[in-house]
């Protein structure tokens, strides 16, 4: 705990057997108070490994996609009293040692969101980030900071931590279950007044981590437009999208945190 905050560790998992171990082993468990791991039906031992090492796991019948993953780890962590949730992908490709900066960021009353940035610094291409993958990632990020009024480094990290207000609030039953579930996330963490921090974060691109083709990702990228497209079109009030809905109060907050 920080301050008395529960810090939850969420680890979606697929086929994840090979890096598991690594990735767990160096979570600072003085810290986090409880890390779960959902197996999207794997078809390796990711589940069994997961119980031996003593992780809250729970198995998919059948694959749900990396955004239905996600909804599923983040209604265990509220269910399991999170008060921090840190999504961090299993595959080794980001490290853990960042956890107690991002959670202290969140405590800090400063944000309510987190995103660990792979372009900030050089982490990117160091780290065996592809080219053509840096290049999308530059140029869909120019185009969203620009529809949606933010000036973020990254949208597409896999490492995120959120207050589970954010958990709470944000219509995350809306968004697909596809990889396109995070861009969505952040659209509505905009949309709803969250305050998004950044932090700079190396990255590892190797065999065993997971990493989508490149026709996944051509159709991830026009995912990432029109998520931007929604956002704006809904904000001008052109069409009404279901991502935003009205049932969801936007929240403002002061320079100091508190809500308005």
């Amino acid at each position: 705990m920080i301050e008395g905050k529960k810090i939850t560790v969420v680890l979606p998992a697929y086929n994840a057997a090979k890096t598991l171990m690594r990735t767990y082993r160096e979570i600072p468990l003085d810290l986090v108070d409880d890390v779960i791991l959902t197996d999207d039906a794997s078809k390796d031992e990711t589940a069994k490994l997961a119980r031996e090492l003593g992780i809250h796991t729970i198995s998919h019948d059948k694959n749900r996609g990396y955004g239905g993953n996600q909804k599923t780890c983040y209604k265990a962590a509220l269910d399991r009293g999170a008060d921090i949730v840190i999504m961090l992908h299993p595959d080794y490709q980001y490290t853990p040692r960042l956890i107690r900066a991002m959670a202290a960021m969140l405590i800090s009353n400063h944000f309510d969101a987190v995103l660990a940035s792979r372009i900030l610094g050089k982490g990117a291409l160091q780290g065996g980030m592809p080219l053509y993958k840096y290049v999308a990632n530059r140029a869909l990020t120019s185009i969203e900071n620009l529809m949606l009024g933010v000036k973020l480094s990254e949208y597409h990290t896999g490492y995120r931590a959120w207050t589970k207000e954010v958990l709470e609030v944000l219509p995350l039953d809306t968004c697909s279950d596809d990889f396109v579930f995070d861009n969505e996330m952040i659209a509505q963490v905009v949309y709803y007044g969250f305050r998004i921090g950044e932090i700079s974060c190396p990255t590892r691109y190797f065999e065993e981590a997971s990493s989508i083709n490149f026709s996944r990702s051509v159709t991830y990228g026009l995912g990432v437009l029109e998520t931007a497209a929604k956002f704006r079109g809904h904000k001008w009030g052109i069409f009404k999208s279901k991502l935003f809905p009205a049932s969801v109060t936007p929240r403002k907050k002061s320079a100091d945190g508190e809500d308005l």
